[in-house]
Formats: structure tokens, sequence, C-alpha cells
């Protein structure tokens, strides 16, 4: 809004121009998200607490989970809306792929939204069965991945970390794989929200790696340097990524331990989302699997647990997800949290490094 209303007033006062700097925008939009957070948490973590909105914690969880019983959850409503807002302050409202990175995140947080509800509803934590909820964002999906191969005329060949130009063009068959991707990303960041302030420190290393594969990717010189596929309007999402990062550090401010608000799967499912899409959007599908790295293991953790439990009647695993497993050994809810943050980081690292070594 920013951009289109008062950019073009530069050519009265200079001082204007600025707005057409993407760093700026993705600076002030990552402040937004912030004060936003830290302005409107405390009265909506306080609403949530008057409505009873808290979360049901499992008994066959860890014995140190079940203090937590009653906390108000659904916090990820504030990431959404500060993220929203943000979104239309300092982007670029006329592009497409603003559109629909802002539409995939409401939407998966839409998902999420009613699986909490219900969840709050039955007072138990169940929520959605895993049929319906899968239903809906395999649909969900599908249209965002429609749009993006109809609409955008999105290229659907492979890149793979450490080689330089496309290994397959999969041509139609991007569409389910893209569609796998998203669902798989989603639940894999819902799978991890499991402790107090880990899946938003997580996603804080993984949207500064965003941050820095979008602007690459949406600059021509950059991406020539570096032999990435140069997007248009990439560096669009920059924005979207700082205001993410943002609307994270705000969030993890009343999400740290121990938690005054839980995520729930408003916020880890939206998140989810919009991270598989903005790599749909610039090329870096494989490479996703390394930036997000815990978030794979995590999800892993739980499909191998169920595999060998229906094969032979055995755990791998204490419990799944793996972070409840290293509760279980011994270690302590924060030691988890910051090994698993410090191994995030490593994850984007390496996941950065890839841009030279090919």
């Amino acid at each position: 809004m920013f951009y289109k209303f008062l950019y073009p007033l530069y050519k009265y006062w200079t001082a204007f121009n600025v707005f057409q700097y993407i760093t700026f925008r993705a600076a002030y939009a990552a402040l937004t998200t912030l004060l936003i957070c830290y302005a409107a948490g405390p009265a909506i973590i306080e609403k949530l607490r008057r409505l009873k909105i808290g979360q049901t914690i499992r008994d066959c969880g860890p014995a140190t989970h079940l203090s937590k019983g009653g906390t108000p959850t659904m916090g990820g409503v504030l990431i959404i809306l500060s993220v929203l807002v943000s979104v239309l302050c300092w982007q670029d409202i006329e592009s497409e792929v603003v559109w629909i990175t802002a539409a995939s995140f409401a939407g998966f947080g839409a998902i999420g939204f009613i699986d909490d509800y219900l969840k709050i509803k039955a007072k138990n934590s169940d929520g959605l069965s895993a049929k319906r909820k899968l239903i809906m964002q395999f649909a969900l999906a599908t249209i965002i991945v429609c749009v993006l191969y109809f609409r955008l005329h999105i290229s659907t060949a492979i890149y793979i970390p450490f080689f330089k130009n496309p290994v397959i063009d999969l041509g139609a068959l991007w569409i389910p794989f893209a569609v796998l991707l998203i669902v798989g990303e989603s639940n894999a960041v819902n799978l991890s929200d499991g402790l107090d302030g880990l899946a938003a420190g997580l996603l804080i290393f993984v949207f500064i790696t965003l941050a820095i594969l979008t602007y690459a990717t949406g600059r021509v010189d950059w991406s020539g340097y570096l032999g990435i596929p140069y997007i248009d309007d990439g560096g669009e999402l920059t924005i979207f990524c700082l205001a993410a990062i943002g609307a994270c550090v705000g969030f993890l401010w009343f999400n740290a331990h121990p938690a005054d608000v839980f995520m729930g799967d408003t916020g880890s499912l939206s998140l989810g989302g919009v991270i598989a899409v903005i790599s749909l959007l610039i090329k870096k599908e494989i490479l996703m699997i390394i930036i997000g790295g815990v978030f794979v293991l995590e999800a892993a953790s739980v499909i191998i647990q169920v595999l060998c439990y229906k094969a032979s009647k055995k755990r791998i695993f204490k419990m799944a997800p793996l972070h409840h497993h290293f509760e279980l050994s011994g270690w302590a809810e924060t030691k988890v949290v910051t090994r698993f943050w410090i191994l995030g980081a490593l994850f984007a690292i390496i996941a950065l490094s890839t841009l030279k070594i090919q």
C-alpha cells in the first residue's frame, strides 16, 4: 500500500524514493509485525484466557506437560494478523505473487483455526480427524499449485542442491509433487510445535534463510552470479519473510518457556504451508528439505515410529515426535529447545552454503 501510494510522490519529494527499495520495506515490515505482536499480544492472550481457549494436554505425553493444561492456545492468530497487516502496508499489492503467498498463509491458518476450535469445543486434543484435516489441506494445496502452474506458469524444472542446472523437468507431474510438499511441510511444522518456543525459534532461522534466497532470486545480477533461476517479483517475497520473522520474534516473547500462549494449529499450519509455497515460487523445493531439516526429522520420527510399531509392535523412539523422545530421555525442555535451535541454525548455514558449492 505504501509502495503504491507513496512511492510515486518521489517526483515531488525525493525522500519518498526509499519506498522503491525492497530492503527498506522489508526492514519496516519486520518492525511492523514485531510492534503489533508486542502491543496486541497481552490483550489477545487475556482475551483467549477469558474465553477459556486453553490447550488440552494428552495424558500419554511427558508428565511435565500436564501443568501446561489450560494455557491459552490459538496464538497463531496474532502471527497471522500482524503479518497480513504488514503485507498490506509494505508489499506491492499489485503483485500476484504477494496475493498468492498471503492467501496461502491465511488459508492454512483457517484450517488450523477450525482444528483448534474443535479441540476447545470438545475439550480434548483431537480436533479435526486426521482424514478431514488432510482432505482440507490437500484441497487447498491443490488450488494453490494449480494457480502457480496455470496462472503464473511457474517452471516445473527441479533444481537439486550442489547442481547448477535443473536435473529434471517434471512437467504436469510437478503438480502432485508440489501438493505433497505443501501438505508435508505444513504438517511437519505442526508436529514440531510441541515445546515452548521450539517451532517459533526454528521458523525464525527458516525465514532468515528464505529471505536471503528470495532477495537473491529477485535480482538479475545476484541470481546470474550465483547461477540460480531469476524469479520476477521474487524480491517481494523477501518482505513477507521479514514480516514473518518479526512476527515469530514478537510471538516468541510470549511463547518462551514457560509459555503464556501456544501457537496452536492456527499458527503452525499457516507458517508451515507458506514456507513450502515460497520454496515453490523460488524453485527451492528440494533445498527446503535442508532448510527445514529439523522439521523433516520431526516428521520422519513420527512416520518411522508408526511403521515400526505396526510391523513389529515395537517402538524405535520413547515417544514421537523426536523432541518428546529426548524429553523422556532426561533432557530438560529448555535444553531440547535450545539444541534443536542450534541444529536448525546449522541446517540454515548448510542450505545457504549450497549457493556457492555448485
